[in-house]
């Protein structure tokens, strides 16, 4: 079991001296890897340059993304995602994800959601093409191009490729092509039945994900953060419905329990993230080691 750290909020105050202290802290107190997110209305920094930046200066620790798929330049992509593995080491992890369809980021993505599977059903083969080394000509809705390859390939090799949502299609579309799984704003009892269906339809096309490919991505109201009272509209929207105390672990000790409740249902790769700006993250971090460190192994 692995706790990784996210962040998904106050992104926009870390300048290069905090994101390279940030990193240093995540390795001290024994988490896994720093992620960070790609949402493009949001403050933040874009999360490949952010994350080659702290790579460099954390030579220990592991980096990761839930990286918007749809509309990109696939070569670009490839070539981008596979120079940042070799710069690192190894260390990059990516998830795709189709993105928001709320808010300022339904339009800022530029893709119609209706339009977003399609392409990354098309996109992920030819990804998997040209980090393979091989001489690719394709034309589709995702890109049009002829006998490239990319150079160089990522260290890793496979390179591991996870998907998010937990939508009936990104469920079908992760049992098909990904390597692993990581939703977000699920309950327990979601993230198992989706766990179910990946695990069915990748046997059903002749496949197996490893069962320590499964992760989920939570985020917590801090201790002083009460979301009872007046949740942020964007939570509010993403619930559809749903009791926010079913989705947002509070406080630390709801967070563990959170957890180990997704042990149980075979669940052991973690992104938490604080769904309010820390203090200090120094403090945030070793609360948060102190709490849930000790069940990672």
């Amino acid at each position: 079991m692995k706790v990784r750290i996210g962040i998904s909020a106050g992104g926009e105050s870390l300048g290069p001296a905090a994101m390279t202290a940030l990193g240093q802290q995540i390795s001290e107190y024994g988490f896994d890897s720093l992620w960070l997110p790609e949402v493009l209305s949001r403050p933040g920094p874009d999360p490949l340059v952010g994350l080659a930046w702290v790579s460099g200066a954390c030579p220990d620790l592991k980096i990761g993304t839930t990286m918007l798929l749809p509309g990109r330049n696939l070569v670009w992509l490839a070539k981008a995602v596979a120079t940042l593995d070799v710069l690192s080491g190894g260390r990059f992890l990516l998830t795709f994800v189709p993105g928001l369809s709320i808010g300022g980021e339904r339009h800022a993505i530029g893709v119609p959601p209706a339009e977003r599977g399609g392409l990354m059903d098309e996109a992920l083969p030819v990804l998997r093409r040209l980090w393979a080394g091989e001489v690719v000509s394709h034309d589709g809705p995702a890109g049009s191009f002829a006998d490239v390859s990319v150079s160089p390939r990522p260290v890793q090799d496979p390179f591991d490729v996870w998907l998010g949502g937990n939508a009936p299609a990104a469920l079908e579309r992760c049992g098909r092509l990904g390597d692993g799984w990581i939703p977000a704003f699920c309950t327990p009892e979601e993230a198992a039945a989706g766990k179910q269906v990946i695990e069915e339809v990748a046997a059903g096309h002749g496949r197996t994900i490893s069962p320590e490919h499964f992760g989920v991505s939570i985020g917590y109201a801090p201790p002083g953060l009460d979301l009872s009272a007046a949740p942020p509209a964007a939570l509010a929207r993403r619930a559809r419905g749903r009791p926010l105390a079913a989705l947002v672990p509070s406080g630390l000790d709801g967070l563990r329990e959170t957890l180990e409740t997704y042990l149980g249902l075979g669940f052991s790769k973690f992104i938490v993230r604080p769904l309010a700006p820390p203090p200090e993250w120094r403090a945030e971090l070793e609360a948060l080691a102190g709490a849930v460190g000790g069940l990672q192994t």
